[in-house]
């Protein structure tokens, strides 16, 4: 999962990412409204937004408008230290998903975005299944068959991203995008060796994951 918070306020900012990071996601950072909006228009990428309204440069709510003029639906968790009914209001009338007041729980924090990601691929589970294959997004557990698969932070990665596109091609750049933070490095051959992995791991009948030469990666569906 790919995130982009737009936050000024450093101190907060830099526990987000934390916590985010060490949940698993891949966070970004930005500190101003026109930042935001730059960010959100040169990359379809991100999962989710976390959009303080309060930023310089350009309001929150305007991102926000933005956003949606777009078409983008991209789950919008907005925080704000205005507690206002009218605020709250605002924001989701913008279509923003959800809202958060300042100060709040990371812990709190944490179940919301999942929550809001969750109801972004259009599920109310944490669970994907694939076949024998069952993904917990939330505990960020793999099994088959019942039995726990041991895969690393990035195989783990690139599994909830092909699960999410089971049966869709998925580019060896759209993999970096969605799996990177900005300064990040990673090189398609590097993609090529997780991929590798990931199969040893997952791959029996009927799961498999098919290479479409030059072009990228699809995780083939299993007929109902």
């Amino acid at each position: 999962m790919r995130i982009l918070i737009a936050e000024d306020d450093l101190v907060l900012a830099d526990g987000l990412l934390r916590t985010l990071r060490a949940s698993g996601s891949a966070a970004d950072h930005v500190t101003s409204g026109t930042e935001a909006e730059a960010a959100l228009m040169t990359s379809d990428q991100f999962d989710l937004l976390i959009l303080d309204l309060g930023l310089p440069q350009m309001h929150g709510l305007e991102v926000l408008k933005r956003l949606r003029a777009r078409g983008s639906s991209i789950p919008v968790l907005i925080l704000t230290a205005a507690d206002s009914v009218e605020e709250r209001v605002k924001g989701l009338d913008h279509g923003a998903d959800d809202y958060m007041a300042k100060p709040f729980s990371l812990q709190e924090l944490e179940a919301r975005v999942r929550a809001l990601t969750r109801r972004g691929m259009g599920g109310a589970t944490s669970l994907i299944k694939h076949g024998p294959l069952v993904y917990d997004q939330q505990g960020r557990v793999a099994t088959i068959d019942g039995k726990m698969v041991e895969l690393s932070a990035r195989e783990l990665g690139l599994l909830e991203v092909l699960l999410q596109r089971a049966g869709r091609l998925v580019s060896k750049d759209q993999l970096v995008e969605r799996l990177c933070e900005w300064g990040e490095e990673v090189s398609n051959n590097a993609i090529e060796v997780y991929i590798h992995r990931l199969r040893k791991k997952i791959e029996r009948d009927p799961i498999r994951i098919a290479t479409v030469r030059g072009l990228g990666y699809c995780l083939e569906k299993i007929p109902n």
